[in-house]
């Protein structure tokens, strides 16, 4: 609150005073250095989606994709993504930056070939349209974590019991084999990881204030990439499911 019983300061330029300069340059910092963390977050993301897609295709196109689908090996590609996203989840803070950086790339290299299955079942043509789909959702659902004022942790509280929902449900219907679960579960997946898109956006927006110019602050942007990354292409997988067409 201004001291309206104290001197004006000097003033320094065209009608600025020196304390409002200070606190602009600081907000013009400040706002560079969330735009210049975020872009990192993103080009790690998208670096690691494009990394995933050209491992995808060589496998499948190498044909090791479907001499491995059903055979033991092909359960250790699948589950081999859940162990890296542990192993960076939980020990993030007694790794190196540089470590945590070559699981993430592991992870993206495992994750394609666990998605090469997906060029076996489904057409080019319905892969390509999930594709771009689940692309142009993401990129409007992250702009609104980003931008909007709202708080959104009630929501992302809510998509994280959602998502245990949902994993309880698909193990029940790899049992009953149910057309109509499977369908609920699709639809389901995709607002869910809607929800999770915005809200992590947000998450990420604002953990930036609290670890600026920490030494933790470059894990956060491969932890944050790693995140999208993940909402990303269950968005994909879930839009692709509900709406692909099968070969």
């Amino acid at each position: 609150m201004a001291n309206w019983n104290d001197p004006q300061p000097p003033r320094t330029g065209f009608g600025a005073s020196p304390s409002l300069d200070g606190r602009t340059a600081g907000r013009a910092t400040y706002d560079m250095g969330l735009r210049r963390h975020m872009l990192s977050i993103y080009n790690y993301m998208a670096s690691g989606v494009l990394l995933s897609g050209i491992v995808a295709l060589l496998f499948a196109r190498s044909g090791m994709a479907a001499q491995v689908v059903g055979t033991p090996l092909w359960w250790v590609i699948a589950l081999a993504p859940l162990g890296f996203v542990f192993a960076m989840s939980f020990g993030a803070n007694r790794m190196q930056t540089s470590t945590l950086q070559i699981l993430f790339w592991g992870f993206c290299t495992v994750m394609g070939l666990s998605l090469s299955s997906i060029l076996l079942v489904f057409t080019g043509a319905s892969i390509a349209t999930a594709f771009f789909a689940a692309a142009g959702a993401f990129a409007g659902l992250s702009l609104f974590g980003y931008t909007t004022k709202k708080d959104l942790s009630a929501m992302g509280a809510f998509m994280v019991m959602g998502l245990v929902g949902i994993l309880i449900a698909m193990v029940i219907n790899m049992f009953v084999q149910s057309s109509g679960l499977h369908l609920a579960i699709s639809i389901l997946g995709v607002l869910i990881f809607a929800g999770l898109t915005a809200w992590d956006t947000q998450r990420l927006k604002m953990q930036y204030h609290q670890l600026a110019g920490t030494e933790f602050a470059g894990k956060a942007v491969i932890l944050g990439a790693l995140s999208l990354y993940l909402d990303f292409i269950n968005l994909f997988q879930f839009l692709l499911t509900f709406l692909g067409d099968r070969r």
